[in-house]
């Protein structure tokens, strides 16, 4: 069968063998997600399968609904790294820039030795970047990389790198979803994931909490640009009001995008030091929010982009209407 990734993998397979002489991090992305810890724990996994001396490490603890993939496999805290990081190798995953680990531990490892990303906004920091943008998650990636060297994918491994592709494929219906994707999660059922397994911790196991932060943020819903913007906002002290947390707004977004007409939904996060936080989806990738995302120091990919801006809701608001606004003009503008 023809190499999943040719050109990834002939540089990953020559680079294996000096990993496995390192004491290696695998680094994921602050406030991870699905493809962030199903990739380190993929990653780490599967190196340590082949001899090497790997942990997982993340600036923030993992979230409820994705413990099941560290039942094996520990993330340990920042703060058990941070003191001996000097002893390890990093390896990042997931991290469209290097900022996006977190600053203590960009400062503790300014320039990894890898880099495994999808991102479109992605411009390369490591010393060796694998990054291809078609692929739906990092862990589509990992999982080609590792089936193209002939690696061994334990049960535990293929479950957490199924996780990310099902969470950052949108269960396999966004428009990043390939016949690669669908070939590669076959590999990993094949090796032991557990499908019924993650639909249920993944999707089927929400607070209380959660559905009345839900709630808030559908009554904040907002309509803009004609209708094809759909804007919702969680405003300070929403998550102390819901019983809810910040890991409860993952898909909240997907709300304000669904509705009939929009083109671009986006949920704001008004946090308690008067900065905010943003996540942008487009139903299309021809609208591009990655580029919305870059006006405002974020990033991501055509279809989901985030920003962190230290700027009021009353000042960010505007700004962020007309730069859509303006994306939009464009898009129609090329198009005729």
């Amino acid at each position: 069968m023809d190499a999943f990734f040719p050109e990834l993998s002939a540089r990953f397979n020559a680079l294996l063998p000096e990993l496995l002489t390192r004491k290696l991090a695998v680094v994921g992305h602050a406030r991870p997600d699905g493809d962030c810890i199903g990739s380190q724990i993929g990653l780490a996994r599967v190196l340590a399968k082949a001899g090497a001396d790997v942990v997982c490490v993340n600036a923030d603890p993992v979230p409820r609904r994705l413990q099941f993939l560290t039942r094996s496999t520990r993330v340990l805290p920042a703060e058990e790294v941070l003191p001996v990081a000097k002893d390890y190798t990093a390896l990042f995953v997931d991290c469209a820039d290097g900022a996006r680990c977190g600053h203590r531990l960009q400062g503790a490892f300014p320039r990894p030795m890898a880099m495994f990303d999808h991102h479109i906004s992605n411009v390369g920091y490591a010393e060796h970047d694998f990054i291809d943008v078609r692929s739906a998650a990092t862990a589509e990636i990992l999982t080609g990389l590792f089936l193209d060297a002939g690696l061994e994918i334990d049960a535990e491994a293929a479950q957490g790198l199924y996780a990310g592709i099902l969470t950052d494929t949108g269960q396999f219906r966004f428009h990043s979803t390939s016949r690669r994707s669908f070939m590669l999660a076959a590999e990993l059922l094949a090796r032991g994931a557990r499908p019924a397994e993650a639909g249920f911790e993944l999707y089927e196991r929400e607070s209380i909490g959660k559905l009345r932060l839900l709630e808030a943020f559908l009554q904040s819903l907002k309509l803009e640009a004609g209708g094809r913007v759909c804007i919702g906002i969680l405003p300070k002290g929403v998550f102390a009001s819901t019983g809810s947390d910040t890991e409860d707004t993952e898909g909240l977004v997907d709300y304000a995008r669904s509705i009939d007409g929009v083109e671009i939904g986006v949920m704001i996060e008004e946090r308690d030091n008067g900065a905010v936080k943003a996540s942008l989806r487009a139903k299309d990738p021809v609208y591009r929010v990655d580029r919305i995302a870059a006006q405002f120091n974020g990033g991501g990919h055509a279809c989901a982009a985030g920003l962190s801006l230290g700027q009021s809701l009353n000042e960010f608001y505007p700004a962020l209407v007309a730069a859509i606004g303006a994306q939009l003009a464009a898009v129609q503008s090329e198009a005729s």
